[in-house]
């Protein structure tokens, strides 16, 4: 259904990239009204809101991933664009994260009985020397909701630490960030640390974080790059699938 909520119009307005748009917006378009109110609820830091609708939801019935996709997905899509696009800061996006987990408080129980297999595993840091995590503290909430296990390693995290959570969580994505310049080379130099080991190819690698482009993850040989929450998830996915292409 079109968007019917009017707040919910209004915080999409400030989704202006095309293809972010379309992908957003079918997100928002599969819910109903309680969806878009969740979504709205959840962009607005509503935590009370969040947490009522979800229970409502899933009381009347629907599926878990239902909800997850069309009301905490979608709301925390537009969030992540917000915070990368300087619209909100910091304390807007924590809010908003918190609105999330008085969601997922409800949903992954539903999840972790259903049994079903996740997409993929990753380890997930920020790289040496930086202390920043709002990003990827975005994109592990967002991964998490689409299916991935996904293990935290935190700020300020170093190759061999990236290397011995990789080998003992199984992963398949090795995923880092950096909020600085400065450390922005470490993500090169972690990769370059799995080669040394021998280990490069036993894992796909990806980069992301506001300083970091396409151009400077091809140089550091990383596999894949995200600019975006919505982008990280969605290359997580490819890099999953030719994984599992390759045997």
């Amino acid at each position: 259904m079109p968007i019917v909520h009017e707040g919910l119009a209004k915080e999409f307005e400030y989704v202006t990239q095309e293809d972010e748009r379309s992908m957003i917006l079918e997100q928002i378009e599969a819910g109903d009204a309680l969806m878009q109110q969740m979504a709205y609820s959840l962009i607005t830091g509503d935590h009370n809101a969040v947490n009522e609708l979800t229970q409502k939801a899933l009381g009347e019935g629907r599926e878990a991933n239902d909800v997850l996709d069309e009301g905490l997905i979608s709301g925390m899509a537009v969030v992540g664009v917000k915070f990368r696009d300087n619209i909100i800061f910091v304390p807007e996006v924590l809010i908003a994260a918190r609105a999330m987990k008085a969601g997922m408080a409800h949903i992954d129980p539903i999840l972790s009985a259903s049994g079903v297999e996740p997409i993929g595993t990753a380890v997930f840091g920020t790289v040496k020397g930086d202390l920043h995590d709002i990003g990827k503290n975005l994109c592990i909430m967002m991964m998490r909701g689409a299916g991935f296990v996904v293990h935290d390693l935190g700020v300020d995290t170093k190759p061999d630490e990236f290397i011995e959570a990789a080998d003992e969580n199984g992963a398949d994505l090795v995923m880092m960030s950096a909020l600085l310049t400065t450390t922005m080379p470490n993500m090169g130099r972690t990769i370059a640390e799995f080669e040394d080991m021998g280990l490069r190819d036993e894992y796909k690698f990806m980069t992301g974080g506001a300083p970091v482009t396409q151009e400077f993850a091809d140089d550091m040989g990383a596999d894949g790059y995200g600019d975006n929450a919505i982008s990280c998830v969605d290359k997580a996915k490819e890099l999953i699938a030719v994984i599992r292409a390759s045997g």
